[in-house]
């Protein structure tokens, strides 16, 4: 075997491979010994053909390519090994010369980091978190608008009412909708089923039909009817309203408080932690910007791809789709689009993980099995079915996983902390 190396950019490399005389002879009496006793040759049994009429049979092509689909990756194996390389992924291979047989492969290696002076990184703490009483009254209002009932009213809508409507819809004439008691919101920033819907609504009287044209947007997510004239038959059948509940003690006893002032009392504590908890994710989102500012980061295409297909798993999922395929049927743009739309933010991912993997050993942090049996605890602990959860974290590639998070975590951490000067990150649940 002959090999000759070229380095590239983007942390490849293109190794060509020529294969001796002998080792292709070689490699050709292993593919005659495999498809004599895989193929049928008339007038013999199977195993028992002559190497020559088997070739006959199958053609020298047919033969060669069997013999190349093993001497190939022997072949390669041999080359990666005697260049010292550590290839990340399958190699792209593109046959150049069938005989003698020569080869060239282009493999993905290991990125190169360089990490720039991170400990010059200085930021300034967040500024001390002030909760005012305006914010505990419109966390409580919230909390009003989650625990109010609909009731029946005997009127016009109004914004803010709920309503039993059928619904009839032309696109440049060409049915649309029909529907027959739905629920709609009325909300005059709603897009549903196109902006303006919701306002020509308000006024409307039961049992009385109504009828509005609106422009479908270019944009609408169905393409058959983009840019057309709507055409709409509306009848609201019931109106309701939403009735909140009084703020008072028994209103914080239902949700699980002493009274009402323990209620604001906790409900304050709870927007003090999420807003110091905002401040240091904005902290950490800085720190970690500037340390990809001043870092030299190579890697390879293929993990950009990886890393689409990651982002892709997670939309499908978030989708309720189980394949990605499946999830990309449903799309109006192409998977190619898809994926350059996708292609910013996974670069910009797999260059963070890159760099706080090289800060994560450059500053030898590692995580404890502890650590990560305690984590397993407190999320099990607060599941319904905690034994089902432990069974779920025992999973080797799942601990593996949680252990991943929390040695991410903890190097943000001590990124953060260099950065405030050596002042202790106390990290809580974010």
């Amino acid at each position: 075997m002959k090999v000759s190396r070229e380095n590239l950019e983007s942390c490849r490399a293109v190794l060509t491979v020529e294969a001796e005389e002998g080792e292709l002879d070689e490699s050709m009496d292993a593919a005659y010994r495999h498809l004599v006793k895989e193929v049928s040759v008339p007038g013999f049994r199977k195993g028992k053909a002559p190497k020559a009429i088997l070739m006959q049979h199958v053609g020298r092509q047919g033969l060669l390519e069997e013999a190349y689909e093993h001497l190939i990756p022997q072949l390669y194996s041999q080359a990666i090994e005697s260049e010292g390389l550590e290839p990340i992924a399958r190699p792209e291979v593109e046959i150049t010369q069938t005989e003698p047989l020569v080869f060239k492969a282009t493999v993905s290696l290991r990125p190169e980091i360089k990490l720039g002076d991170y400990h010059s990184i200085s930021l300034e703490p967040a500024p001390a978190v002030e909760i005012k009483q305006q914010d505990v009254t419109a966390a409580l209002e919230r909390f009003r608008e989650r625990q109010g009932t609909w009731v029946p009213v005997d009127r016009p809508a109004e914004e803010g009412d709920l309503v039993t409507i059928d619904v009839e819809a032309s696109a440049d004439g060409e049915p649309w909708l029909s529907h027959k008691a739905i629920q709609y919101e009325v909300d005059k920033d709603s897009l549903a089923p196109v902006p303006g819907f919701a306002s020509r609504l308000q006024g409307a009287e039961k049992n009385k039909e109504i009828a509005f044209s609106l422009a479908i947007p270019d944009d609408y997510p169905v393409e058959e009817v983009r840019g057309k004239d709507g055409s709409f038959s509306v009848t609201v059948t019931e109106v309701k309203e939403k009735h909140l509940p009084d703020l008072s003690d028994d209103l914080a006893r239902s949700a699980g408080y002493d009274d009402l002032a323990a209620m604001k009392k906790k409900v304050a504590a709870d927007l003090q932690d999420e807003a110091e908890a905002r401040n240091r994710s904005e902290l950490k989102q800085k720190a970690l910007d500037a340390l990809v500012e001043m870092s030299e980061v190579d890697y390879p295409p293929v993990l950009v791809e990886e890393e689409i297909n990651g982002l892709l798993r997670d939309e499908a999922q978030r989708m309720g789709f189980r394949e990605v395929a499946d999830y990309l049927s449903t799309s109006n743009k192409s998977e190619e689009q898809i994926r350059e739309e996708l292609r910013p933010i996974a670069n910009r991912r797999l260059i963070q993980g890159l760099v706080l993997e090289q800060l994560a050993q450059d500053e030898k942090i590692e995580i404890e099995s502890s650590e990560v049996d305690n984590k397993v605890s407190e999320i099990s602990g607060g599941a319904e079915d905690k034994e089902k959860a432990a069974q779920f974290f025992s999973h080797p590639q799942i601990r593996q996983s949680l252990e991943q998070s929390l040695r991410t975590q903890k190097t943000i951490d001590r990124l953060l902390e260099i950065a405030l000067g050596g002042v202790e990150v106390k990290t809580k649940e974010e």
